[in-house]
C-alpha cells in the first residue's frame, strides 16, 4: 500500500505542563512527536516558555486547537488567527487541527457542542474552515468530535462530515475513540463510519481513554486507559488506510510515566504489525511481477 507524505510519523504523545520535567530526562526514544493546544502556549514567556522553546526545537509538534469555534454563529476571531499564524511558523509546527465544532457565541462556552448536521452548517462551516485556510496560508484538519445530542440533525454524522470535508477541501484528525464513543451514545456501527471516511484526507490520528457513565452512555474525558475496543478500531484504521502517524491522548488521571509510555508502545506494536504485513505483500507482489 502507498503511504501518502504525513506531517509527523510513528506515535506521539500530549504534552501537559505537569509532564514536561519528566519527560525530558531522558526523553523518551518512542514518542516520535508532540501535541499542544497552541491556546495554552501562545504569549507564554518566562521558564514555561523557555522549555516549551526547548522542546519545539528538538521535537517535531502539532497543534490541536481548543478556540476556533469553527461553528459558531459569531465571526470568525481573526486577529486571534493571525496571532496563531505567527506561533505555528515561530515553533515550526507540522500540521494544526481543530474540532469540528463550537464553543463560543458572544463568549466561550468551555465546553464543544455540536454543530447541526444539516445542508445549511455543511456551506458555513466549510467557507469559515476555507478563510481560516486562507489566513494561515496552509491546509488543516478537522477532528470528528464526540456529541451527546444532534438538535436539528437533517444528515448522518458521517455524511456531515464527508460532505465538510469535501466542501472545504481540508484534512481530517480521525479520532478513533469518538468513533466508539459515538456509535454507542447514538447506535451505529463503528466499523461502517470508518469504513467511510475519506483515508486520503487523515493527516493523523487521535486515540484515547474514556469515562463509562452508563451502559448507553460513554463520555470522552482523554482520562483513562484506552479499552480493547477502542484498539481494535485503531488496529483497522492501519488496515483500511495504511500506518497513519497515531497520537496518545491523555489530559488528566495522568500515570507514571513508564505506565504512560506502555500505550504509546501499543500504538507502535500496532503500527509495526501492519508495517511488516504490508512490507511483505509488497514483496511478494513484486516477485509476481
Amino acid at each position: 500500500m502507498n503511504q501518502k507524505p504525513y506531517p509527523v510519523h510513528g506515535a506521539g504523545l500530549g504534552l501537559r505542563r505537569e509532564i514536561m520535567h519528566s519527560l525530558a530526562d531522558p526523553f523518551p526514544t518512542q514518542v516520535n512527536f508532540l501535541e499542544v493546544a497552541p491556546e495554552n502556549w501562545m504569549g507564554v514567556g518566562g521558564a514555561y516558555g523557555k522549555l516549551f522553546r526547548s522542546y519545539t526545537e528538538q521535537h517535531d509538534f502539532v497543534c490541536h486547537g481548543l478556540s476556533l469555534s469553527i461553528g459558531s454563529p459569531a465571526p470568525l476571531d481573526e486577529a486571534f488567527l493571525h496571532k496563531l499564524k505567527s506561533f505555528l511558523k515561530q515553533h515550526n509546527i507540522r500540521c494544526y487541527s481543530e474540532h469540528l465544532s463550537y464553543c463560543s457565541d458572544d463568549g466561550h462556552l468551555y465546553d464543544l457542542m455540536p454543530i447541526p448536521f444539516t445542508e445549511e452548517a455543511v456551506h458555513y462551516v466549510a467557507e469559515r474552515i476555507k478563510r481560516v485556510q486562507d489566513i494561515l496560508e496552509q491546509p488543516i484538519a478537522m477532528e470528528n468530535v464526540s456529541y451527546y445530542a444532534a438538535p436539528g440533525k437533517q444528515m448522518e454524522e458521517i455524511d456531515f462530515l464527508n460532505a465538510v470535508l469535501d466542501e472545504a477541501n481540508c484534512q481530517l484528525l480521525l479520532d478513533v475513540n469518538n468513533i466508539y464513543v459515538n456509535s454507542i451514545n447514538h447506535r451505529y456501527d463503528p466499523y461502517e463510519f470508518l469504513n467511510a471516511i475519506p483515508g486520503d484526507r487523515i493527516s493523523y490520528i487521535h486515540v484515547a481513554g474514556h469515562y463509562d457513565e452508563a451502559e448507553d452512555l460513554r463520555v470522552d474525558t482523554h482520562g483513562a486507559d484506552v479499552i480493547d475496543p477502542v484498539w481494535a478500531l485503531l488496529d483497522k484504521s492501519y488496515e483500511l488506510y495504511g500506518v497513519i502517524p497515531t497520537l496518545l491522548e491523555r489530559d488528566f488521571n495522568i500515570p507514571p510515566i513508564p505506565e504512560l509510555l506502555q500505550e504509546v508502545d501499543s500504538i507502535h506494536e500496532i503500527q509495526h504489525r501492519w508495517t511488516e504485513q504490508n512490507d511483505s505483500e509488497h514483496d511478494v507482489n513484486a516477485q509476481r511481477g
